[in-house]
């Protein structure tokens, strides 16, 4: 990749994007066979927690009034310490309420580090090196996921659920000690405006963010249910199915970050949404377990194109707004996110079918408004 200038905030995000990616899939790896073996909670269960997981996501606009009385790599370390004792403690409470809880503590942490992961990249990283750094750090972030997703094979079938979810839990914990010794700031950076932030010009990466966070309910919520629920996929199946796709987005992320590079927002963006209109009716539709599973794989390699959305706000905007947008498009991402999994909860007891068809409706409305990505900006 080359040199990179900000050596110490690179890694120091890359150490702490492992955690939260790593955290995040041991827990989605054993929530939706915990939620249905253990728990025995239903599609409505499902969406009701997936919404409220999402709630934090929404409230990450309070991030710019936490920057007033935090410095920005300390809320992160704080958020990844957060995240660990979410996740440390999830097997602790075996109820629908329990399992609540601990999701929302486990989802502040993930959702405002990755606020603030999203801010620090911009903020510290040129135009044309933004896009490489995102695609690194999921790269080496998809490496980290497939030590966890051997981690769970080989230990679900000695140790429970527990037990699994106490020992990530720590390990994350851990490394959050260490990030609160590091200072990898650079004191020529752009000094961030500590305000909410809205512009007119932003109108169309608003409107891209809100998609997005639909889309990406619907992988979240519903793409691993219907693998379990459906499909009858064990947890060491999801496991399996994990470490496929972090083998894959391993090597394919880095390019991913060169080729938004090379050929811009617009062209990458609407590769990922015309594929995800047939991904999404398949889902809909398909009833092998075999071409599922494939389309899960591909479902999560066109998940990392969203990079591009950040990476066009980068080349639109003032410098200043970096980190007050960042958490305000979260927060704008969050709107559907929240209210969606809920929505697709009810309608999954009408018809499984109806989320991915929806699915297939928000790709198709944004392979439309992507096209007004102007040549120039690329």
């Amino acid at each position: 990749m080359g040199k990179i200038k900000n050596r110490k905030m690179y890694v120091y995000l890359i150490v702490f994007t492992i955690c939260a990616t790593a955290g995040l899939q041991a827990w989605r790896t054993l929530f939706d066979n915990y939620a249905v073996s253990v728990l025995g909670l239903e599609g409505k269960h499902i969406g009701i927690i997936q919404s409220i997981r999402e709630i934090p996501g929404f409230l990450t606009f309070l991030v710019i009034y936490l920057l007033l009385i935090i410095r920005e790599h300390v809320l992160s370390a704080l958020s990844i310490m957060i995240l660990g004792i979410g996740i440390a403690i999830a097997g602790f409470f075996p109820s629908f309420t329990g399992l609540i809880f601990t999701t929302l503590v486990m989802s502040f942490g993930f959702h405002y580090y990755e606020a603030t992961n999203q801010s620090l990249t911009l903020q510290y990283f040129d135009k044309k090196t933004a896009p490489v750094v995102f695609g690194k750090q999921k790269s080496v972030a998809a490496a980290s996921n497939i030590g966890m997703g051997m981690l769970i094979y080989f230990v679900a079938p000695v140790l429970s659920f527990k037990h699994i979810y106490l020992f990530v839990g720590c390990i994350i914990i851990f490394v959050s000690v260490w990030g609160f010794f590091q200072n990898p700031t650079d004191k020529n950076i752009v000094q961030q405006r500590k305000r909410m932030i809205f512009r007119k010009r932003y109108g169309l990466f608003y409107f891209l963010t809100l998609m997005s966070g639909a889309r990406r309910q619907i992988f979240m919520a519903f793409a691993v249910f219907l693998l379990v629920k459906q499909f009858h996929f064990t947890v060491s199946e999801i496991a399996i199915l994990f470490l496929i796709n972090n083998v894959i987005n391993y090597y394919l992320s880095p390019f991913i970050g060169r080729s938004i590079v090379r050929f811009g927002e617009r062209k990458v963006l609407s590769l990922e949404y015309f594929s995800l209109i047939f991904v999404f009716l398949s889902y809909a539709f398909v009833e092998s377990k075999l071409i599922i599973a494939c389309l899960y794989v591909v479902d999560h390699i066109f998940f990392n194109f969203a990079i591009a959305i950040k990476t066009y706000f980068q080349k639109i905007a003032d410098p200043k707004d970096i980190a007050p947008s960042m958490s305000v498009s979260f927060a704008i991402n969050h709107i559907v996110a929240v209210l969606f999994p809920v929505i697709g909860g009810f309608l999954w007891m009408i018809d499984y079918k109806i989320p991915f068809v929806c699915g297939a409706a928000f790709s198709f409305i944004s392979l439309f408004a992507v096209q007004k990505i102007k040549i120039n900006i690329e």
